[in-house]
C-alpha cells in the first residue's frame, strides 16, 4: 500500500523498512526510510521535526488525513 504524500514524499507499506504492515515515510530521491518517530527535515523552511508531524503536514497540505494509512502512521 502506498500513498504519495508529495512529489518527494511516500507512506507505504511496501519498502523494505516496513515491517508487520506499518507504514514508513520514504524520501523518493534516496529511497531512504522514516519510522514515526525518526527526526528528520523533510523541506530546510521546515527545520527538524519527528516523521509523524512530516506526514500530518503532507497529508493535511494535501487533503488526505483521513487517510487509514496516515491515520496509522501518526497515531498507531
Amino acid at each position: 500500500m502506498r500513498v504519495n504524500l508529495a512529489p518527494s514524499w511516500d507512506l507505504t507499506t511496501d519498502h523494505s523498512a516496513s515491517s508487520y504492515g506499518q507504514p514508513v515515510l520514504v524520501n523518493r530521491g534516496t529511497n531512504e526510510a522514516y519510522g514515526k518517530g525518526d527526526i528528520l527535515e523533510a523541506y530546510p523552511s521546515w527545520g527538524y521535526m519527528p516523521a509523524s508531524a512530516v506526514v500530518e503536514r503532507l497529508a493535511k497540505t494535501k487533503g488526505i488525513a483521513s487517510d487509514e494509512l496516515v491515520k496509522s502512521f501518526c497515531r498507531g
